[in-house]
């Protein structure tokens, strides 16, 4: 739906694999085989769909193996998924890695990185504010600073900061972007070349990207995509300390120090995940664990206890119901010893998991011919919709939009889901006889898109447009077109 839905682009950049490739998949294994109860898997998913939905993908591992892996159709395992917020962990262990080598200090304050960039009045506690400040949200801002359209470190250096560096915690998506502007700086190449060599390729991790900031920075606290399995890859590191096969990528005195609680971020005595602490970018949470997590639903969950980790990708609004429901159905199920019964019924269910379709409905309209094929044009909108054309067939159609960001085609199915050339997957129905109803995710992210198209004759209303996730509101504004065929 491109700009046909909420009048933003839903083209992804996709990842291309390497000529040569250097992936390695991690070893399987049956549940039982390394002390997982087939059943605790089972109703773990099974209360996910009921109270939230929206999963894309998990992966679970114990004792280093999988032992259950499930994509929501149309998603799959080869896509790499935007992340969100767990980029932050990521660009933590970029730090820890720079920090080894010597080229800076936890200790080293962030102003001496940008003397070039620094306001005409360098404050008492912008001059205090250390990189371990920023790594432990505790920057001392009272609000996160803004990032405009030029240079983000130059608008963090000139934001107030009303607190003493490392009493105050605020989440501040900011400062992890400055994490990465020191990286970079200190090492001459841009965040993802530098933890290519170091931590990508010994993992067997390829096609990942990173978005850059408007000065060509990464963005340190977000735009990070790689696969389900890479984040998994990337939590069983954590979990054995910083080795892989043999060799130290991290070192362990890193991984214990930003796992653990640096700073408070509330009562840990509440059944709250975003209150148990906070350490390098990442969460402590319940029971021991801990995680870096994303947006609507993007988990590394490390679980050393169980030496289990758990990586998902999704697109929920309810973060805290995912993390609750792994409480209370799967962790009871890690448990060596465990039983075999049930292995057959979870293998069945791990490979029909798909995500909701659009509504209840049917494939064919007596008025599909004839507005298939024309063109709407749109009225001025804000999301800058110029025109519009559904085309339908017998077993699917396509809908093609122009607007502001461009041209594109969705192709989409009735009884299912149908991928386009822009990594998209969409579906449709006709819900009454002038009315069709359209969803359509982009499957390297959390976000689809929903909106009904009103058929009268030679006029068009596209209505209950919305978002399924979105940080602000989820409801775009209707659109009225005309068409003169």
């Amino acid at each position: 739906m491109a700009a046909g839905v909420a009048g933003v682009c839903l083209k992804p950049v996709m990842a291309l694999a390497s000529e040569h490739s250097i992936v390695k998949a991690l070893p399987r294994a049956k549940p039982s085989e390394v002390g997982v109860d087939p059943k605790a898997v089972l109703a773990f998913i099974e209360a996910v769909n009921t109270t939230v939905g929206g999963l894309h993908s998990m992966m679970l591992l114990r004792h280093g193996k999988v032992a259950a892996e499930a994509w929501w159709k149309p998603f799959e395992a080869g896509t790499p998924h935007m992340l969100y917020s767990l980029s932050k962990s990521f660009t933590s262990t970029a730090v820890g890695l720079a920090v080894a080598e010597g080229k800076l200090s936890v200790e080293d304050k962030v102003v001496s990185f940008f003397p070039d960039k620094l306001p005409a009045t360098v404050s008492e506690n912008l001059a205090a504010m250390r990189v371990k400040d920023l790594l432990t949200m505790s920057t001392g801002h009272d609000k996160e600073p803004e990032r405009g359209p030029t240079d983000w470190v130059r608008d963090f250096l000139a934001a107030p900061v009303e607190h003493k560096p490392g009493t105050h915690f605020l989440y501040n998506t900011s400062a992890t972007h400055i994490l990465a502007a020191i990286v970079t700086k200190v090492t001459g190449m841009r965040m993802l070349d530098y933890l290519k060599p170091r931590l990508f390729d010994p993992l067997g991790i390829e096609g990942m990207t990173w978005e850059q900031s408007p000065s060509g920075i990464d963005t340190g606290g977000f735009g990070l995509k790689v696969r389900t399995e890479d984040i998994a890859k990337f939590g069983q590191l954590y979990l054995q300390k910083g080795q892989w096969e043999g060799k130290q990528l991290i070192p362990a005195a890193w991984v214990e120090e930003a796992t653990q609680k640096q700073v408070s971020n509330g009562d840990p005595s509440q059944e709250n995940d975003w209150s148990q602490g906070y350490g390098y970018q990442f969460w402590r949470s319940q029971h021991g664990n801990y995680r870096g997590d994303g947006a609507f639903g993007q988990y590394c969950l490390v679980m050393p206890a169980h030496d289990a980790v758990l990586a998902i990708t999704s697109g929920v609004s309810d973060m805290g119901a995912v993390l609750k429901a792994v409480w209370t159905h799967l962790l009871p199920g890690l448990k060596d010893g465990a039983p075999s019964a049930g292995e057959a019924e979870l293998k069945k269910a791990l490979g029909e998991q798909t995500v909701p379709g659009p509504v209840l409905g049917e494939k064919s309209s007596p008025n599909a011919a004839r507005v298939s094929g024309k063109t709407w044009t749109i009225e001025e909108n804000p999301d800058k919709v110029r025109s519009l054309k559904l085309t339908f067939r017998s077993n699917g159609g396509e809908l093609e939009t122009t607007s502001a960001n461009g041209a594109q085609k969705i192709p989409f199915g009735y009884d299912r889901f149908v991928k386009g050339p822009d990594g998209t997957a969409a579906r449709g129905l006709w819900t009454a006889p002038d009315r069709f109803t359209l969803k359509v995710y982009r499957l390297d992210s959390p976000h689809a898109a929903v909106e009904t198209y009103l058929f009268n004759g030679n006029d068009l209303k596209v209505l209950d447009r919305t978002w399924s996730v979105a940080f602000g509101p989820r409801e775009r504004p209707e659109l009225n077109g005309k068409t003169l065929a």
